[in-house]
Formats: structure tokens, C-alpha cells, sequence
């Protein structure tokens, strides 16, 4: 009998990708939801912000509760490499502990049952993996760790300083998933309009896209986590004149409060930051996800409402709303004037009603208005829904559209057609389908 698996993928798209590697390194295995069936369970952790902490820890914790005698458990992940010492010593539960660094290892490391953390950055370079979640999207990591100095950002302590793909790779890479039927591809690090700056090319996104745009089969293809400072004018022209890369700008700006932005290290001020953020916005279909964080040591009312009122008028197609978290190693934890946890929590919430409120009002202006859309299958909601996304949205994170009608017989599923919106049910458009 074959042995069987359990992963669990914490935290980003990242974190997923370094999860799909261990998946392949152990294909012999067969994966079963079951914790109380699994011989290995491996937990992927993420470090980034305290209740992701928190979420991993209770995650390890929980399937240990539930696992058979003789299993072994792994954690893997960031949090594993930030805190490997006091996890190693404390965390008994676990069996195996790694970090970042040896994803391609872990079928001998849990062959040899052995616990390592090497020093040398992992990059993808020729590793096959098992993409999970979708038969047409893959997201391609095209460097690791960040060399930004952000006040407030752990990662450079258990990521690194950025390490950069070589182009090749990504290329081969790609090719290699356009022949198992991938069309669609998101490519991400931890600072992407950073890419090939390690290596002294200050242009380095703009010759990733040339490369992708020469590559057949590539019908759909968006960045994410650009850096404002290393986001070029040079960068957003060319995204537009590309034909495959879509006018999608994932580009966290954190804050917009001159006061707040020097605090954090974030090398661009409110002044700059506008002008780039409305020239993004003349784009023909521009959409710019954004994120903000909220309750920063030193965050006045009035830098709170500066945010406020910025959210209000330039209207983000998306915003992800985060709580300052106090991240020891960080030159914000060492900051005095921390603001209280509840009134963090209270702005918080003014943001995400700000947030929702402008969404609703998106959405809306698309009914009546025809997509590409990508059906992805049945839907949760009904068994004679479909779920769908526009073409140019990433999956999972922008939203769900939900067939209901179609004028098209047999719809298949990780196929592009044309659909009109109908109307708006809560927060998730619904449309049929006119035409392939």
C-alpha cells in the first residue's frame, strides 16, 4: 500500500509555489484530506504578521491532535525559519523542522527523518511541480527575499536579501507548463518590479515581459507585489503595450500620509506616490490592487484620515486592510507612541466599510457590460451555478462571478468565453455566457 500525504499551505501564493515543489518531490505519495490517514503531514507556515502566527501554530497543533501513531509531522515555511531555535526546542509535537531553504530536500529529509535549515537561498531552477487549485493558471515565482528597508517588514530577516531567477529558468519554466495545458500565469516575489536588480539590471521586469510576450501559448499573464519605488515609468509603459500582460498594477502603498511613509521606510512620499498611482489609473483598463496598513507607531488621527479621504476619491479596484502587527527585529517594535489595539481595531473597520462601500460601487458599473471570463466549475453556492473570474482578475483574490445562464452548450471548465453581467447578488457578480 501506498504511503499518504497531508499538506497544508499557509499564508501567500509564495508560500503555495514552495508547497507544489514538495508535492512533486513526493509523488509517491497519495494525498488524502484525512490527517488521522496521513504516514507524513507537512504544515508550510507563514511569519509574516502575528495572527498568521497565530494561525500556524494552531494548525501544527491541531493536526497533531488529530494524526496517527508513527506519522510524521513537518514544519516547514517562515515561521519555521524565523523562529527556529525556540520552535526546534519548544514545539515538540513536530517531528521534522525546516525553513525556506530546502524545499527540494524534504522526500530525504523525511526519508533520513532529519530537522535542517541551510544557509543558501532557494531558487526554483528545473523543479517540477504539482500546481494545484486550477488545469489553466500557474504562478511563477520569479525571485526571493527583498532588499527594501520597510520599518515595519520581518521578511528580509527570515527570506533574505533578494536573490533574483535566472531569466532562462523562468522562460523554461513556462514552456514546460504551456505543454501541460497552462495558459494563464502570475508571476510573483516579495518585490517583482525589483527583479534582476540583484545582478545589477535595473530593467529586469521589462525584460521579463519581452521574453513572456515571445512565448507561444502564454494567453494571459498579470504581475504581483510591485514596489512603488522600483516601479518605472519605463515598466508601466511597457506592461501596456504588451499583449499578453494585462493593465493589473498589485502594488502595496501602505500608507499615504507624508508623515507615515518616512516612518516607514518606504523611499517615496505622498506627492510622488499620487502622481504614479494616476498615471497607472489613465491606463485603458487599468485595475490596481493596493494594500494599507493600519495603526503604525506614530499614526496620528490625521494621518489616519489622510487615508481616509485618499481611499475615498482615487478609488482602488482592491484593497487589503491590515492591522499594524509588532514584529520583533523590526525598527518599528523598538518605536515608542504605539497606538492601542482597539483603536486600531476601530480604524480598521472605517477602512473596510470604506472599501466595501467602493467595491459595491464597482461592481455595479459592470452590469450590463460583457467580459473574458474562465470558468473554474461548479460552484459552491449551487450545483447548477458555475464559478468564474474575469480573465485579468488573479484567481482566487479578486473575486468570484457566478453563471447562471448561457447560450453556449457544454461549457468546459479552464476555458475562455465571453460573458454579459446580469445583475449583482451581495458581493459577486452574476452573468451568462453569450459566446467562446
Amino acid at each position: 500500500m501506498s504511503k499518504k500525504l497531508h499538506l497544508v499551505s499557509l499564508g501567500c501564493a509564495k508560500n503555495l509555489v514552495d508547497s507544489e515543489i514538495m508535492l512533486a518531490k513526493l509523488n509517491d505519495y497519495e494525498l488524502t484530506n484525512e490527517v488521522s490517514e496521513a504516514d507524513v503531514i507537512i504544515v508550510n507556515t507563514c511569519g509574516f504578521i502575528e495572527s498568521a502566527k497565530e494561525e500556524s501554530l494552531n494548525t501544527i497543533l491541531n493536526l497533531h491532535n488529530e494524526r496517527k501513531e508513527d506519522s510524521v509531522l513537518v514544519m516547514s515555511g517562515c515561521l519555521s525559519q524565523r523562529y527556529k531555535d525556540e520552535l526546534s526546542k519548544d514545539l515538540t509535537e513536530v517531528d521534522i523542522f525546516t525553513g525556506v531553504k530546502d524545499y527540494e530536500k524534504i522526500d530525504k529529509l523525511i526519508q533520513e527523518k532529519k530537522s535542517i535549515f541551510s544557509s543558501d537561498t532557494f531558487l526554483i531552477d528545473n523543479e517540477e511541480r504539482v500546481i494545484t487549485g486550477s488545469n489553466y493558471h500557474a504562478y511563477i515565482k520569479i525571485a526571493e527575499g527583498c532588499n527594501q528597508q520597510c520599518s515595519f517588514c520581518a521578511i528580509p530577516i527570515f527570506r533574505g536579501k533578494l536573490h533574483s531567477r535566472d531569466l532562462k529558468s523562468i522562460v523554461n519554466e513556462v514552456k514546460k507548463l504551456i505543454d501541460r495545458g497552462f495558459f494563464d500565469f502570475s508571476f510573483i516575489s516579495q518585490d517583482s518590479s525589483s527583479y534582476l536588480r540583484d545582478k545589477k539590471n535595473s530593467n529586469g521586469l521589462i525584460k521579463l515581459i519581452d521574453e513572456i510576450d515571445k512565448i507561444d501559448g502564454v494567453k494571459s499573464a498579470r504581475i504581483l507585489y510591485l514596489y512603488p519605488t522600483t516601479t518605472s515609468i519605463d515598466l508601466i509603459k511597457r506592461i501596456e503595450k504588451s499583449p499578453i500582460f494585462h493593465n493589473y498594477f498589485d502594488i502595496p502603498i501602505q500608507h499615504i500620509s507624508d508623515n507615515i511613509l518616512k516612518i516607514m521606510k518606504r523611499g517615496m512620499g505622498e506627492q510622488k506616490l499620487k502622481e504614479l498611482l494616476y498615471k497607472i489609473k489613465k491606463l485603458k483598463n487599468a485595475f490596481i490592487r493596493t494594500s494599507i496598513i493600519v495603526g503604525h507607531p506614530k499614526e496620528s488621527i490625521e494621518d489616519f484620515n489622510t487615508v481616509c479621504e485618499f481611499l475615498k476619491k482615487f478609488k482602488f479596484n482592491r484593497v487589503n486592510i491590515f492591522a499594524y502587527s509588532d514584529e520583533k527585529g523590526t525598527p518599528s517594535y523598538e518605536m515608542e507612541d504605539k497606538i492601542d489595539k482597539t483603536e486600531i481595531e476601530r480604524r480598521v473597520n472605517i477602512l473596510e466599510n470604506i472599501v466595501n462601500e467602493i467595491n459595491n460601487e464597482q461592481l455595479k458599473n459592470d452590469i450590463g457590460k460583457s467580459f473574458e471570463v474562465i470558468v473554474d466549475g461548479e460552484s459552491n453556492e449551487h450545483e447548477y451555478l458555475l464559478s468564474a473570474k474575469k480573465l485579468f482578475w488573479a484567481p482566487e483574490i479578486d473575486g468570484e462571478i457566478l453563471i447562471n445562464d448561457s447560450e453556449v452548450k457544454n461549457i468546459e471548465y479552464g476555458k475562455i468565453y465571453i460573458a454579459e453581467v446580469t445583475e449583482l447578488a451581495d458581493d459577486r457578480l452574476i452573468a451568462k455566457v453569450k459566446s467562446k
